[in-house]
Protein backbone atom coordinates (compact mmCIF):
# COMPACT_ATOMS: atom_id res chain seq x y z
CA UNK A 1 0.00 0.00 0.00
CA UNK A 2 1.31 3.41 -0.89
CA UNK A 3 1.65 5.82 2.03
CA UNK A 4 -0.94 8.07 0.38
CA UNK A 5 -3.43 5.19 0.44
CA UNK A 6 -2.58 4.42 4.06
CA UNK A 7 -3.27 8.05 4.97
CA UNK A 8 -6.64 7.86 3.19
CA UNK A 9 -7.48 4.55 4.91
CA UNK A 10 -6.73 6.04 8.33
CA UNK A 11 -8.79 9.14 7.53
CA UNK A 12 -11.70 6.95 6.44
CA UNK A 13 -11.38 4.83 9.59
CA UNK A 14 -11.48 7.96 11.77
CA UNK A 15 -14.60 9.19 9.96
CA UNK A 16 -16.39 5.82 10.16
CA UNK A 17 -15.28 4.44 13.53
CA UNK A 18 -13.97 7.42 15.46
CA UNK A 19 -15.68 10.61 16.46
CA UNK A 20 -12.82 12.82 15.27
CA UNK A 21 -9.03 12.94 15.38
CA UNK A 22 -7.60 13.44 18.84
CA UNK A 23 -5.86 16.81 18.94
CA UNK A 24 -2.22 16.95 17.93
CA UNK A 25 -0.89 17.06 21.48
CA UNK A 26 -2.95 14.03 22.49
CA UNK A 27 -1.74 12.15 19.41
CA UNK A 28 1.85 13.12 20.22
CA UNK A 29 1.42 11.69 23.70
CA UNK A 30 -0.17 8.58 22.22
CA UNK A 31 2.73 8.22 19.77
CA UNK A 32 5.20 8.45 22.64
CA UNK A 33 3.28 5.75 24.49
CA UNK A 34 3.27 3.44 21.46
CA UNK A 35 6.99 3.98 20.80
CA UNK A 36 7.58 3.12 24.46
CA UNK A 37 5.76 -0.19 23.96
CA UNK A 38 8.00 -0.95 20.95
CA UNK A 39 11.07 -0.04 23.00
CA UNK A 40 9.97 -2.33 25.84
CA UNK A 41 9.63 -5.33 23.52
CA UNK A 42 12.95 -4.66 21.78
CA UNK A 43 14.84 -4.04 25.04
CA UNK A 44 13.59 -7.29 26.52
CA UNK A 45 13.51 -9.52 23.46
CA UNK A 46 16.67 -8.35 21.69
CA UNK A 47 18.50 -6.42 24.38
CA UNK A 48 20.01 -7.45 27.65
CA UNK A 49 16.94 -7.08 29.86
CA UNK A 50 15.06 -10.20 30.88
CA UNK A 51 11.71 -10.60 29.20
CA UNK A 52 8.85 -10.78 31.67
CA UNK A 53 6.39 -13.62 31.27
CA UNK A 54 3.63 -11.07 30.64
CA UNK A 55 5.64 -9.58 27.74
CA UNK A 56 6.40 -12.81 25.89
CA UNK A 57 3.16 -12.76 23.91
CA UNK A 58 3.46 -9.11 22.87
CA UNK A 59 3.44 -8.72 19.09
CA UNK A 60 6.17 -6.37 17.87
CA UNK A 61 4.47 -6.02 14.48
CA UNK A 62 1.23 -4.96 16.13
CA UNK A 63 3.03 -2.36 18.22
CA UNK A 64 4.90 -1.01 15.19
CA UNK A 65 1.54 -0.78 13.38
CA UNK A 66 0.20 1.26 16.32
CA UNK A 67 3.11 3.67 15.87
CA UNK A 68 2.44 3.90 12.14
CA UNK A 69 -1.29 4.52 12.70
CA UNK A 70 -0.62 7.47 15.00
CA UNK A 71 2.05 8.88 12.64
CA UNK A 72 -0.49 8.72 9.81
CA UNK A 73 -3.06 10.48 12.01
CA UNK A 74 -0.59 13.27 12.78
CA UNK A 75 0.29 13.63 9.10
CA UNK A 76 -3.38 13.83 8.13
CA UNK A 77 -4.34 16.38 10.71
CA UNK A 78 -1.35 18.62 10.01
CA UNK A 79 -1.73 18.48 6.22
CA UNK A 80 1.46 16.54 5.52
CA UNK A 81 1.72 14.47 2.34
CA UNK A 82 3.77 11.72 3.96
CA UNK A 83 4.48 9.97 0.66
CA UNK A 84 6.08 13.14 -0.69
CA UNK A 85 7.96 13.77 2.56
CA UNK A 86 9.22 10.18 2.70
CA UNK A 87 10.33 10.15 -0.95
CA UNK A 88 12.14 13.46 -0.44
CA UNK A 89 13.85 12.16 2.73
CA UNK A 90 14.91 8.91 1.06
CA UNK A 91 16.40 10.85 -1.86
CA UNK A 92 18.27 13.16 0.52
CA UNK A 93 19.62 10.24 2.57
CA UNK A 94 20.65 8.41 -0.60
CA UNK A 95 22.65 11.38 -1.86
CA UNK A 96 24.09 12.33 1.52
CA UNK A 97 24.90 8.85 2.83
CA UNK A 98 25.79 6.98 -0.36
CA UNK A 99 29.31 6.09 0.80
CA UNK A 100 29.14 7.18 4.41
CA UNK A 101 28.33 3.83 5.99
CA UNK A 102 30.56 1.79 3.67
CA UNK A 103 33.57 3.49 5.21
CA UNK A 104 32.43 3.01 8.80
CA UNK A 105 34.86 0.63 10.49
CA UNK A 106 32.33 -0.04 13.27
CA UNK A 107 30.02 -1.72 10.74
CA UNK A 108 32.61 -4.14 9.37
Amino acid sequence: MQIENAQKAVDKWIKVHGVRYFNELTNMAQLTEEVGEVARIIARRYGEQSEKESDKNKDLGEELADVLFVVLCLANQTGIDLQHAFDKKLDLKTKRDHDRHHNNEKLK
